[in-house]
């Protein structure tokens, strides 16, 4: 079965500061990027990347793929004004019968073995959302105020968010919903469940300038 990683790197990075986006920081003098589509490639040879940047940033890209990897094996696509219709145009590549990673370009800490471990159950049952349980105390906002809640019933979802292409494909042509936070989201107002599968604390966001230090201790410590 085909494979595909639609790796979604639209983001303009206000909360980092600056005038680069985080996906194209350095992070141990190679930017951040990099990583994410590195232990993909790794992962499967068979697997093709689709990646999906802002249209002013697409030779950005290009420069990245060309500098250290084989072209071959990565699209590029012009992202949307949402994340939604950045996927829809990255899903528009797809071709054939396939496993469909979704992946937040600047998550670059993931593992082969997360990516393996979703290609599975994503095989099994259609789906697979990454999630971990919060280690923080919850509290929902009610109309009278707030009240407490198991943090044990709450997941933090991550990505690669995997999908079989029959499911995912058509899902991305419902219309889109504010409610959209996600892929699992989608496909659930599409009709399908989708099945959880643990995650990773190191599988974080580079969304703030102090992410790049923990991520550089995180490498540091794998090597």
């Amino acid at each position: 079965m085909k494979k595909y990683a639609i790796i979604v790197a639209g983001g303009a990075g206000v909360r980092m500061g600056g005038n680069t986006p985080k996906q194209f920081m350095l992070l141990k003098d190679k930017p951040v990027l990099y990583y994410t589509l590195k232990v993909f490639l790794e992962a499967y040879t068979d697997l093709q990347i689709i990646l999906v940047l802002p249209v002013d940033y697409t030779d950005m890209g290009q420069e990245i793929i060309d500098a250290y990897f084989d072209k071959d094996r990565i699209k590029i696509t012009a992202g949307g004004d949402t994340r939604f219709q950045s996927v829809k145009n990255g899903l528009g590549l797809v071709e054939g019968e396939s496993i469909v990673f979704v992946h937040d370009g600047v998550r670059c800490l993931l593992t082969k073995d997360l990516i393996y471990r979703c290609y599975q159950l994503a095989v099994e049952t259609g789906t697979a959302i990454p999630a971990v349980v919060s280690k923080d105390s919850i509290r929902l906002i009610t109309e009278e105020g707030n009240t407490a809640f198991d943090r044990n019933k709450v997941m933090l979802i991550q990505t690669p968010q995997t999908f079989h292409s029959k499911i995912i494909v058509p899902a991305f042509q419902i219309d889109y919903k504010d409610k959209f936070t996600d892929e699992a989201t989608v496909a659930e107002s599409y009709g399908m469940k989708v099945s959880l599968i643990e995650g990773e604390e190191n599988n974080i966001k580079i969304t703030r300038p102090v992410d790049l230090l923990i991520a550089e201790r995180i490498i540091d410590g794998r090597r």
